[in-house]
């Protein structure tokens, strides 16, 4: 049994973090219409006059894109925390923040202030943030590399569930009332609690323990609870190789990471990943499915409830990816997904612009709206932060997560201020501006993307060696009297990629 209590363990803290930022996602769709009348309101009361549309406008795009600053914020905030708490008692703090983000945003309306709203939108994003760096650091240091890729995409997976709890609750049989939509926010605190309660039942990261603590002791019982087994030494000696490379390498800054040539391919990787994950367009999918299918001609009516389809076909493909991502490795899915999101936002197109033709185009429209949502969640949706994890060694990690998740929320940003204004302009084309970024992220990956299931870091790194190779002259020495000693030497130092970087760079 002890195999299924730790899969629950693990869950639990992913329900508490990941799940919260799919749910603050998705949440302000549904009761857009009463927010904004809200806000109104309470201008009028304050100014004596009704608020100006483009203001109104304006202040809307805030309150839905200020999550993204907020997420930045926290972001930042992570190696901070991480390094005196480490990564379960980051987690853990981090409900702190949820918990205050909901009663602020619960009492918004009581209060009969709508800026209450946006701060608590803003913290709400902060513990985002933290969570979705913490979490799938976190993730990869408590999985044995044979599931690593399965249990990353638990992220990807309950960040679809909190989406699509988002849009069910937002139903007008259930929350998204005109009185009742302060508690859409105000449930955010049960996740927080749930997590506050079994988190510190689960250990801490062994990695964590043993690379920045020197515990070995308590890395074995960590091992041991994770792994359900009593002898960990495989995994313990693992680990222990890859710490004796790095005892003399303190934790990277962000500038050294960049400034590394022998990762300097694996950090565009991650870069580019991170900025196709949130420039495809899915996040401009979500934030506005309402208006898009209102536009597809749907009634008002029946709008939520094919709004929630997309959550429910989102969380079945995310968990299918989860499925088959040990099987046919990240790579096909990566570059499958987006080959497949650009070719239906093709589709989406022609059928948007062709919609007066006939009655039956515009459920074409959502045919291709549900098919590009299921072709991201069953390869790009999570792999991203699977790769994160997989690039970096430990001491690189923190600065790797700094830099993937300004990248990621930066653009999550610069999409949800920007697309209302693209949408208006480019009216049905605006989609062909996903795809063709779908498109070339595909190349991208189709040329530069080793497969990076079940190998180990050093193998990676190694995959990468090749291509930085080619860059400025002492590193190519570098990397191949390294390759060489790797070559010779295999037992005795599984990434000396990195030891030749220790003597050179930082010590």
């Amino acid at each position: 049994g002890t195999g299924l209590t730790r899969d629950s363990g693990k869950n639990k803290e992913t329900f508490g973090s990941s799940f919260l930022y799919g749910y603050n996602l998705s949440v302000v769709n549904a009761p857009t219409p009463y927010i904004k009348a809200f806000y109104n309101e309470t201008w009028y009361r304050r100014h004596g006059q009704p608020i100006d549309p483009d203001t109104l406008t304006l202040l809307w795009s805030v309150t839905v894109s200020i999550f993204a600053i907020g997420g930045l914020v926290g972001t930042l905030m992570v190696k901070m925390i991480g390094k005196f708490l480490g990564r379960k008692y980051t987690l853990l703090v981090n409900n702190g923040f949820a918990i205050s983000a909901a009663l602020l945003m619960a009492c918004s309306l009581q209060a009969g202030t709508f800026e209450m709203l946006i701060v608590g939108r803003f913290i709400m994003g902060v513990d985002g943030g933290i969570a979705l760096s913490a979490l799938p650091m976190y993730l990869n240091e408590i999985s044995p590399k044979e599931i690593r890729g399965s249990l990353g995409q638990v992220t990807a997976i309950f960040i679809c569930i909190g989406v699509f709890s988002g849009q069910l609750l937002g139903l007008p049989e259930l929350l998204g009332k005109e009185r009742t939509w302060p508690y859409l926010f105000g449930v955010i605190i049960v996740p927080a609690l749930a997590q506050l309660a079994s988190l510190p039942f689960l250990p801490e990261s062994p990695r964590y323990l043993l690379f920045e603590k020197h515990d070995e002791a308590g890395a074995t019982k960590a091992f041991q609870t994770f792994l359900g087994k009593a002898d960990v030494s495989q995994e313990l000696e693992e680990a222990l190789a890859e710490s004796r490379v790095q005892r003399n390498l303190r934790l990277v800054s962000v500038f050294e990471l960049l400034r590394a040539p022998f990762v300097r391919w694996q950090v565009i990787t991650v870069v580019i990943t991170m900025a196709s994950y949130q420039l495809c367009g899915l996040n401009a999918i979500w934030f506005y499915t309402n208006s898009i299918f209102g536009k597809a001609g749907v009634p008002q009516d029946k709008i939520p409830y094919i709004t929630l389809s997309t959550g429910g076909i989102e969380t079945l493909a995310a968990i299918f990816s989860g499925l088959v991502i040990e099987r046919l490795g990240r790579r096909p899915l990566l570059i499958g997904g987006f080959g497949l999101m650009a070719l239906f936002f093709g589709m989406l197109t022609v059928t948007l612009t062709l919609q007066d033709q006939a009655p039956w185009i515009p459920y074409l429209s959502i045919v291709c709206i549900l098919a590009i949502i299921a072709s991201f969640c069953s390869g790009p949706g999570g792999i991203p932060f699977i790769l994160t994890g997989e690039f970096f060694q430990q001491s690189e990690r923190p600065a790797a997560f700094i830099i993937a998740g300004t990248v990621n929320w930066l653009s999550n940003f610069v999409v949800g201020l920007l697309f209302p204004f693209i949408q208006k302009s480019l009216e049905s084309y605006c989609f062909l501006v996903f795809a063709t970024i779908c498109i070339a992220g595909a190349i991208y990956f189709y040329f530069v993307l080793p497969e990076t299931k079940n190998r180990t870091h050093a193998e990676i790194s190694q995959a990468f060696a090749k291509r930085n190779k080619a860059h400025p002259p002492e590193v190519k020495a570098d990397s191949a009297m390294a390759e060489e000693k790797a070559n010779s030497q295999p037992e005795t130092d599984p990434s000396s990629t990195l030891d030749s970087y220790g003597q050179n760079r930082i010590v």
